[in-house]
């Protein structure tokens, strides 16, 4: 039986890739837990105790080979596996994540963009056509797609995520400052960037 890993893990394991990435591409060779916990500010014993979960034992004194620790993550994360989205708004943010490449790294596919305003739909956002929001329904349906990226603003949030629940979206990673209400079976992700703001700047 797999070990579930936290959200908290996977949030680090994802630092650990950034590093190990800038690591990989100024050609070294190993990377020590030290040295991985002073770049983020923690304790050296933590990022040994999340490296155990994936199985690599690095090498005594030398410490992990960069390029096997890296492919250890991505394995274990599912880096590999191609994730197909949608996002849903294509206002500033919308379109500022439909342009971000780096997506494609960790295996989230942007499909299309969605939207109700005339003079965005059938324009493109980095290759991605935006298409009107009443063509979301049958789209879902054709694609199979269950992943969606709610961008939307506040006031409309809830009434769009009951849209793509009934269109069968499994996955909403919301965006907007709006708490949404969804029925069991359906996973949502509340990014809270006024929240991570806010503990950033709390003590200053």
């Amino acid at each position: 039986m797999e070990t579930k890993i936290s959200e908290k893990v996977i949030n680090r394991l994802t630092l650990y890739h950034c590093i190990l990435t800038d690591y990989l591409a100024s050609n070294q060779e190993f990377i020590s837990s030290k040295q991985i916990a002073q770049l983020l500010n923690i304790d050296d014993s933590q990022v040994r105790k999340d490296i155990s979960m994936l199985n690599n034992s690095g090498k005594g004194r030398v410490g992990y080979i960069v390029k096997e620790l890296k492919m250890s993550i991505e394995k274990t994360l599912g880096f590999k596996k191609t994730k197909n989205a949608f996002i849903i708004g294509a206002g500033n943010l919308g379109t500022a994540l439909a342009n971000y490449d780096n997506f494609t790294n960790y295996g989230l596919n942007i499909v299309a963009l969605f939207d109700n305003d005339t003079r965005k739909i059938g324009k493109t956002v980095n290759n991605k056509l935006i298409l009107d929001i009443a063509k979301l329904d049958n789209l879902t349906k054709k694609t199979g797609v269950d992943i969606a990226i709610l961008t939307v603003p506040r006031q409309y949030a809830q009434s769009i995520a009951d849209r793509l629940v009934k269109a069968n979206i499994k996955y909403i990673w919301n965006f907007t400052p709006s708490v949404l209400s969804v029925p069991e079976g359906v996973q949502v992700w509340n990014e809270n960037l006024m929240g991570n703001f806010l503990q950033f700047t709390y003590n200053i």
